[in-house]
């Protein structure tokens, strides 16, 4: 009987490392616009997203938003939206990546009280569904499937 692994792997799925961290969270690195840098992944976060402090830094353009941001305790917090970035996990790619954009001091503050470093933001079900994802919990292994060039068509 194959594998989980030899089964997404045969199916164009690629493999992606996460980490557990001291909360007991799932971490990732991920390249946002050719910028490396560290993300929570959270099933539960409906969009991904990085800190408004982060804009430059991953070269985003931000537009105003007027939906407010939730979770991990705060509420009611101002966004902004970036449209069509480059986001890499591993070898997936996509260049039609929105991310919202919010203050994650709190997320970073209880990071810290749990001496955790901090994080650059989240990975959220956004990405997880674009990339028909599988999270294998007990080999702390992300799966992601790669789209098809037209050269593996053929």
């Amino acid at each position: 009987m194959k594998s989980i692994d030899a089964i997404l792997l045969h199916k164009n799925y690629v493999k992606v490392k996460l980490h557990k961290i001291a909360t007991n969270h799932l971490e990732l690195k991920a390249n946002i616009n050719g910028v490396p840098g560290k993300f929570i992944l959270d099933t539960g976060a409906s969009n991904s997203c990085v800190g408004l402090d982060l804009i430059s830094f991953f070269k985003l353009t931000a537009e105003d938003c007027k939906t407010k941001a939730s979770g991990a305790g705060a509420t009611g917090m101002e966004t902004k939206l970036s449209k069509k970035n480059s986001l890499t996990i591993g070898n997936w790619h996509t260049n039609k990546f929105h991310l919202v954009l919010f203050n994650l001091a709190h997320v970073n503050s209880a990071l810290q009280e749990h001496n955790a470093d901090k994080v650059h933001g989240i990975i959220g079900a956004d990405v997880l569904e674009k990339g028909k994802a599988f999270i294998d919990y007990k080999s702390k292994v992300l799966y992601l499937k790669k789209k098809r060039n037209k050269k593996q068509l053929r």
